[in-house]
């Protein structure tokens, strides 16, 4: 490629396709191929340059924990997520729709493994994600409230094609909480695409927002045209410490036996060594001590 190409394929912003410009003349020479055939290949090459920069600057603006993929997640170790369920959300279609997700179940059972997991692949398909935490919620509104800039942060959270609420229910939050949440769920209703996952019944939602009629007016809405899934099961972060604990359970029950083992065999048959004098009765060591004197 001469300097002059290479300059006018910078100003142009074709960085993809001065990339591949000099395997493609290699290919397009050896393939013979027309010029048209030539030009789609360098235009491919472009549009996939430019498609994987879009996804990663929107998996920086969502602001994912984790980037968490699905073909990462160990769905053989927890039986109650159906795996045909999720694949079927990563589709997308429910943000098409749009329609909300709730996961529901104890910590540790991978809610927010699939909640991310399912927002990158969102991204990937090309819809527009945000992740935040409840607590992260909490404090974007708090904050903007001191400096009077709520409608800001309230944008923020409407524009985006699936708004991703994690950690409902990990402890109490603050005041006004509740209002936040819900001028979220409400305007977002049946516009845009909200999952949220739980780790408490949702009966204990009103206690969590401290507003018994906020959490009722949230949960109306955000269930109505909701995919509810419940996960059941143990903790996946617990589970190498679980297995520790059989395998040394199961030693120590090993080691009791054989002590047991041990002691039942030295029981047997017991007699003095060999090189030790057994005392005699005492009836006949008194006798002896009578015919000395």
């Amino acid at each position: 490629m001469n300097e002059s190409l290479q300059t006018a394929l910078t100003r142009l912003r074709l960085s993809g396709l001065a990339a591949s410009l000099d395997v493609r003349l290699q290919e397009a020479a050896g393939h013979q191929l027309s010029h048209i055939e030539f030009l789609e290949l360098l235009l491919q090459d472009e549009l996939l340059v430019r498609n994987e920069r879009l996804i990663a600057r929107r998996v920086k603006a969502a602001g994912f924990r984790e980037l968490k993929a699905l073909d990462e997640f160990d769905f053989s170790f927890n039986p109650s997520i159906k795996r045909k369920v999720i694949f079927d959300l990563a589709t997308g279609r429910f943000i098409r729709e749009p329609r909300d997700v709730l996961l529901i179940g104890p910590p540790g059972t991978g809610k927010s493994h699939i909640a991310q997991a399912l927002g990158y692949q969102a991204i990937k398909n090309g819809s527009v994600v945000l992740y935040r935490s409840i607590f992260d919620v909490v404090r974007d509104f708090l904050h903007d409230e001191a400096i009077n800039q709520q409608d800001k942060v309230m944008e923020k959270y409407l524009r985006v094609d699936l708004l991703i609420i994690d950690d409902m229910g990990m402890k109490q939050l603050p005041k006004r909480s509740g209002e936040y949440l819900f001028e979220i769920i409400m305007r977002r209703y049946q516009v845009r695409a909200t999952m949220m996952t739980s780790n408490r019944p949702l009966e204990d939602w009103g206690k969590l927002i401290g507003d018994v009629p906020a959490a009722t007016a949230i949960l109306d809405r955000f269930l109505h045209n909701a995919e509810v899934i419940a996960i059941t099961g143990k903790s996946y972060r617990l589970r190498n410490r679980a297995a520790v604990d059989d395998k040394a359970s199961t030693a120590d029950g090993e080691q009791s036996k054989q002590r047991g083992r041990r002691s039942t065999a030295g029981d047997e048959g017991l007699s003095p060594p060999e090189d030790t004098v057994a005392d005699p009765p005492l009836s006949s060591a008194r006798g002896a001590q009578s015919a000395a004197t």
